[in-house]
């Protein structure tokens, strides 16, 4: 829902006015890309010059004026960006062909690195500036930071490459130059893969020890997901989510980093119901949790559950709404739309 140069439209500000309006605590954006190079998709958001000023801060007063708060995701695709997009050869840690790159990428120079760093902390200080909330850094589901965290995606020899502490050396380090335009006061959270659920990717045990060192460091939160384009049916967005026991798949990942972190806790991956998002907060230690396609049906599910009027979404997790976002400038639930048509023609009937 942006221009092509990643500025949001008027129809990205209505749609997220409806998400305040339906109840949601806090809007974390669409992942949005800190430099040319690392957009994956068109029509996605962009934060990487100043000339977009005025159409954000549009965007966070919309927000704010309807009484809600936002988070923006920020993000380099690295290996998993579109070279058509992005009118270049995309860039990873490594020079290697896996499943989830198109193609294979250009390795970084420590130079490049430097300069992406400097990249994700100049969008985040736009972020402040106008007006969003705070800022969450991708560092899941393959794409750039999680590229560096997987031994898969990164095969380099340097500083960047090698045990976990090298390979999270891109990630602190791009943390660290965040909070220092930033502050300490102002929150800077985290979506962490727990687990690539590849072979040869992410583990747990690296993820942990990831984790805990941002903890250390004063991370605001962390938001624990799981899975890349590769993972088959352990990816990030799972389909068939059709009974309590599918929903939730994160929680026992979320729960591993809960152990080693002082930092609040995000769930996110699959809730569908109001008993089993309460279950995850009073019974197994979550400070919140996280919804993404409950809500592109029904933005208004956070008030329904407040108000105890349903316990399960009607989301079926068919993944169909990722069509029209990629084919028509915007998402939506499409057995949804289907439905209201032939309500709309039985009754012309």
């Amino acid at each position: 829902m942006c221009k092509q140069d990643g500025r949001p439209t008027q129809k990205l500000v209505d749609y997220y006015i409806n998400l305040v309006k339906g109840g949601v605590g806090l809007i974390i954006s669409g992942y949005t890309y800190v430099r040319p190079d690392g957009k994956q998709l068109p029509g996605k958001m962009g934060i990487y010059t100043d000339t977009l000023k005025d159409d954000f801060i549009k965007l966070t007063t919309a927000v704010h004026d309807h009484g809600g708060k936002i988070a923006i995701q920020l993000v380099h695709a690295g290996g998993q960006a579109d070279s058509k997009a992005i009118s270049g050869p995309t860039v990873a840690p490594s020079a290697v062909k896996v499943d989830q790159f198109p193609e294979e990428p250009k390795e970084l120079t420590t130079d490049d690195i430097t300069n992406i760093v400097d990249a994700f902390a100049m969008a985040a200080k736009r972020a402040k500036d106008w007006g969003f909330d705070a800022v969450q850094i991708h560092g899941a589901h393959g794409y750039l930071i999680n590229q560096f965290l997987s031994p898969l995606t990164n095969r380099r020899n340097d500083e960047y490459g090698g045990t976990i502490e090298e390979r999270s050396r891109f990630l602190f380090d791009v943390y660290d130059k965040i909070r220092s335009k930033l502050g300490k006061d102002y929150p800077v959270f985290i979506k962490l893969n727990a687990a690539d659920n590849l072979d040869g990717g992410l583990e747990l045990k690296d993820a942990l020890n990831v984790a805990k060192k941002l903890s250390d460091k004063g991370i605001d939160a962390i938001e624990v997901s799981s899975g890349t384009p590769a993972s088959d049916k352990k990816g990030p967005a799972r389909t068939k989510i059709k009974s309590p026991d599918k929903e939730g798949y994160n929680l026992k990942l979320a729960s591993k980093i809960k152990e080693v972190v002082q930092c609040p806790v995000i769930s996110v991956g699959g809730f569908r119901s109001l008993n089993v998002a309460e279950k995850a907060i009073k019974n197994q230690n979550m400070d919140f949790i996280a919804l993404s396609r409950p809500l592109i049906r029904e933005p208004d599910l956070p008030n329904q559950w407040a108000k105890n009027k349903k316990d399960v979404a009607k989301c079926i997790s068919c993944n169909k709404c990722f069509i029209p976002g990629l084919s028509e400038g915007g998402i939506y639930c499409v057995p949804q739309k289907k439905e209201k048509n032939k309500k709309g023609k039985s009754k012309k009937g």
